[in-house]
């Protein structure tokens, strides 16, 4: 897909990338991980008895979901405003009378990156191919069938990311035993998320793998220790 074209499907309201970034995916499971975590490493902390553990992991399992919502409606938002960002930048251009303002607006409106190696006929290739596009495409912003696919897709990322902390405390009676249980669940998830993460960004897997476990480590450390 040429520069020109992209720019006409991001401006345009298509879709350009899958339901949900791969990076953005690992990042909504860590986020998960690290609260589920968080509440249930403040059960050793408390010293908690048995009723009062159920508790705790009800409120682990009630928090993540209400994060998860939180998150999908943010993710919403966010793409909303973004889309509304693309279509005022569509209409600067198209009633801006001089072209070497409206290239402006192009680049303005790309990633600093891409806009750093395009050439003057290339922003002037967009602009002329933004004018062409249907005048519907310059209406309101809305939000998609796939955003609404992907903000529940985001949801059930960060719900779902915390079951495998919790689930040791349904089938292990002995509380101290069930948290290790949990921690190593957890640690081995953030290796994985931090594996994964690495591979898809480019980085060296095993030390972004480390990395993430030990920022995990210390953000549950820090929550706990501020009375999260």
């Amino acid at each position: 897909m040429g520069l020109a074209s992209e720019t006409e499907m991001v401006l345009s309201n298509k879709p350009v990338h899958r339901l949900i970034d791969p990076q953005d995916r690992i990042l909504e499971i860590l986020f998960g991980l690290i609260m589920a975590l968080t509440i249930t490493n403040s059960i050793e902390v408390a010293q908690q008895g048995e009723s009062d553990v159920r508790t705790l992991i009800a409120g682990a399992i009630g928090c993540n979901l209400a994060w998860g919502v939180i998150d999908a409606v943010m993710y919403l938002m966010a793409q909303f405003s973004d889309r509304g960002r693309a279509i005022t930048a569509l209409r600067g251009v198209r009633e801006e009378s001089e072209p070497g303002a409206a290239r402006q607006i192009i680049t303005n409106a790309l990633p600093p990156l891409l806009a750093s190696v395009l050439r003057q006929d290339e922003l002037e290739t967009m602009r002329t191919r933004l004018i062409q596009l249907p005048e519907t495409v310059a209406e309101q912003p809305r939000l998609t069938r796939d955003d609404w696919l992907a903000g529940v897709g985001i949801f059930f990322l960060v719900f779902l990311s915390t079951l495998p902390v919790v689930v040791p405390f349904a089938f292990v009676d002995e509380v101290r035993l069930a948290l290790r249980i949990s921690n190593v669940v957890a640690i081995a998830l953030l290796f994985l998320c931090g594996w994964a993460l690495g591979r898809y960004s480019g980085n060296h897997p095993w030390r972004l793998a480390l990395s993430m476990v030990l920022i995990g480590v210390v953000l549950v450390a820090i929550a706990i220790a501020l009375g999260g």
